[in-house]
């Protein structure tokens, strides 16, 4: 069904696409494209929601319609409303040849799970591309990288944080609630930007250039600048074609903080049906406009000991919010928040014990080798290298360490079981 739903998509956007160059009509079709779009999300991903909320409210009892989620849709209808109004907004990037938007579009790198890529950036490397051996070889290089990040470390912290937050019907105490959440926020970011890396890598193997779409999220030091390294390519989509038509910052600073709530109650939506990733959009907007009226005074961080503190925040931030976005159900959530700052100290049932238990030497240095590489630490090492006239060992290392995370994540993936990337439920 997924593929009929999508070719389907692609046909009627690249018809929304055609008759978008008569000035009468395009505002329009661009309308009318837009809806088409939205609504196809609104059915397969929101209905339940929906119907959850209009029950409650109108005390009515709907059935809610239990719809499998189509694989990629939130990514390749994003990619939709990004040619359509790409083209509104410049009709020289009209495409007549339909199968440039069936590669555009359905492009497998990224279909499933990211990261958008704006049409006003493909196009241009639709019609033309590039390839060299150059390109090949960083392809490759990028590739295992991204495997690596998911199959060696997200998968194994993954297992930890998994167990903390699957069964807090049995209670947990404060060090397990901060261990799951620490292993959650490791598995979360290396299974995102894991799967960015490979499909700019196979991009490259195709002669694509796509934009980087996490840039060292954890050395933030503000939720602002948070979100200028995680997920670019989402943030980037919803600050171009929501928060600029909104109005942007041009409209005074209280328009612009409610632009940005906008923004992230819709970014929470868009990560699934569930009021947790709601509340875990609305959390980020509030904090990004507390920086915004310098309540959390994070702008004025210029010494190294204010910066260390200002990261620290970022940290606690982002781990907070994670347990909302990680939960199943906003209870759960609070629960383990709860639990962080108000929990027992001591380890006392069952499910504690399973937790420590896991936490082998093994655990401990890749929770230490996810630390330093979720840091600026090894760009920063090769830079120093290459100053010291090191070229030659940065060089060989660069293609000596891909071969040997190759040969560990086929070891990882031979004797562990299935491990799907966490982007694709969204």
């Amino acid at each position: 069904m997924i593929v009929l739903l999508m070719m389907a998509s692609i046909v009627c956007n690249y018809l929304f696409g055609l008759v978008m160059d008569k000035p009468r009509y395009k505002r329009h079709v661009l309308t009318l494209a837009i809806i088409f779009n939205l609504l196809l999300l609104v059915i397969f991903k929101y209905l339940g929601l929906l119907t959850v909320i209009i029950n409650s409210f109108l005390d009515t009892a709907f059935p809610v319609p239990k719809i499998t989620l189509p694989i990629g849709i939130s990514f390749f209808t994003f990619q939709a409303i990004s040619y359509v109004i790409d083209v509104y907004r410049d009709k020289s990037l009209k495409e007549k040849n339909i199968l440039n938007i069936f590669l555009y579009i359905s492009f497998f790198p990224q279909l499933m799970a990211g990261p958008i890529n704006k049409f006003n950036d493909m196009a241009p490397q639709i019609r033309r591309r590039v390839h060299s051996v150059e390109k090949t070889i960083y392809g490759i290089k990028r590739f295992v990288y991204g495997f690596a990040k998911k199959v060696i470390i997200s998968d194994a912290l993954g297992l930890i944080a998994d167990n903390v937050f699957d069964n807090l019907n049995q209670g947990i105490s404060m060090p397990a609630a901060w261990t799951g959440i620490a292993c959650y926020m490791f598995q979360i970011f290396f299974d995102f930007s894991g799967y960015s890396d490979m499909a700019i890598g196979l991009a490259k193997l195709f002669g694509f250039d796509f934009r980087e779409n996490f840039n060292y999220p954890y050395a933030a030091l503000s939720m602002t600048d948070f979100w200028r390294r995680w997920n670019i390519s989402v943030s980037t989509w919803f600050k171009e074609y929501v928060y600029i038509p909104l109005g942007g910052n041009r409209l005074g600073i209280l328009r612009t903080n409610i632009n940005k709530m906008i923004v992230f109650f819709l970014t929470g939506l868009w990560h699934g049906a569930n009021f947790t990733f709601i509340a875990w959009g609305l959390l980020h907007g509030l904090f990004l406009t507390l920086e915004n009226f310098n309540i959390i005074p994070v702008r004025k961080a210029k010494k190294f000991f204010s910066k260390c503190i200002c990261n620290l925040y970022v940290l606690l931030v982002s781990g907070v919010t994670f347990a909302v976005f990680r939960a199943e159900t906003l209870q759960d959530g609070f629960y383990i928040i709860k639990q962080m700052f108000s929990g027992s100290l001591n380890p006392q049932t069952n499910q504690d014990a399973l937790i420590f238990g896991q936490i082998t030497p093994y655990i401990v240095f890749l929770f230490i080798a996810g630390f330093i590489v979720s840091l600026k630490t090894v760009p920063a090492l090769s830079k120093y290298l290459r100053k010291k006239n090191y070229t030659l060992l940065v060089k060989t290392a660069s293609y000596i360490v891909p071969a040997i995370l190759y040969l560990l994540c086929i070891l990882n993936m031979s004797s562990s079981s299935y491990s799907p990337f966490i982007y694709f439920r969204f």
